[in-house]
């Protein structure tokens, strides 16, 4: 059988995960891998990594990983550059990295809010800004990018910075499609609901329910008209479908990941 990413070139950042189990970036590259991708993974903890490794070499994958904080423009360069260097080309770029903070615009400090703005959203536009020069200078190239039902409905909680940089993803993205579709790439988004990932337990739960993880995981599933969860292999399905040749023509869109939650009306 003929593997979709045969020799490309995947770069992931946010590859670990919080705890074992299925996070989004980590589920990505153990699919990437799988179907023949050499896959560049990043993380801000290089520990979170290992799990990953681990899974791609259990598919018989191949990676190569990098520390690289987000939050740094210089680290954003250093991992494109490392990236380069290793493998010469880079076919598909994967932002994943992201997080919730609570809070309105009242409760929530300016250094939060410009924290939430830096995490989420300038953190795609500085990836962006250094893979696309080289997805041009090859004529090819696919960007997914990772959002949040939170960017397109009001989802049980506020979190005004979360919801907003998450709307920013999606509209940064159809702006760049448009821009680079000329030059042979497409950007697409990917927007995950009420999955169950590695993050519930670990973070999640601690915020919305003191802690009391089955409280979270029924209010979680009790909004989602399929009645379950999804986790994170849900969400790697759809950026692979996007990243493939599969999805040639579709660029500057969206794939809702969310068990129908978003048009529910209730």
């Amino acid at each position: 059988m003929s593997k979709r990413f045969q020799d490309r070139v995947v770069i992931i950042t946010g590859a670990g995960s919080v705890g074992p189990g299925w996070g989004n970036g980590r589920a990505c590259a153990v699919g990437f891998a799988r179907e023949g991708a050499k896959v560049f993974a990043t993380d801000k903890d290089p520990e979170r990594l290992k799990e990953t490794v681990a899974r791609v070499e259990d598919v018989g994958g191949s990676i190569v990983t990098q520390e690289c904080d987000i939050m740094s423009a210089a680290s954003i360069t250093d991992a494109v550059k490392a990236c380069f260097n290793e493998f010469g080309r880079i076919d598909v770029l994967v932002n994943n990295v992201g997080g919730s903070a609570p809070g309105g615009p009242v409760e929530m400090s300016e250094e939060v809010w410009d924290t939430q703005v830096d995490y989420n959203l300038k953190s795609v536009f500085l990836t962006c800004k250094n893979v696309l020069p080289i997805m041009e200078s090859q004529g090819s190239g696919a960007i997914v990018n990772i959002a949040s039902t939170s960017g397109v409905r009001f989802t049980g909680s506020a979190q005004v910075a979360y919801a907003a940089t998450k709307a920013g993803v999606i509209q940064l993205s159809r702006v760049v499609a448009v821009q680079y579709a000329p030059k042979g790439v497409r950007v697409n988004t990917v927007v995950p609901g009420q999955l169950h990932t590695p993050m519930v337990e670990y973070r999640l739960a601690g915020q919305r329910t003191g802690g009391d993880i089955d409280s979270h995981l029924k209010t979680r599933t009790s909004r989602i008209p399929l009645g379950f969860m999804g986790d994170g292999r849900d969400t790697a399905n759809a950026v692979l479908f996007l990243a493939s040749d599969d999805a040639r023509f579709v660029t500057g869109t969206e794939i809702v990941v969310d068990g129908g939650m978003t048009v529910r009306c209730d």
